[in-house]
């Protein structure tokens, strides 16, 4: 839970600290997306016919 009063430079702080983590968080789910993207296609890819 946040303290009542933070100083400007600890609210911006926490505020970088939060961006940084939602960034990491939204990187995982890119790769992951990716990584799911790219096994369906080579499923389908396998599945053709020659």
């Amino acid at each position: 839970m946040r303290p009542k009063y933070q100083s400007f430079e600890e609210l911006v702080q926490q505020n970088k600290q939060e961006l940084w983590e939602d960034e990491y968080k939204l990187n995982q789910i890119e790769q992951r997306l990716d990584k799911k993207v790219t096994s369906q296609q080579s499923d389908k890819m396998g599945r053709l016919p020659s």
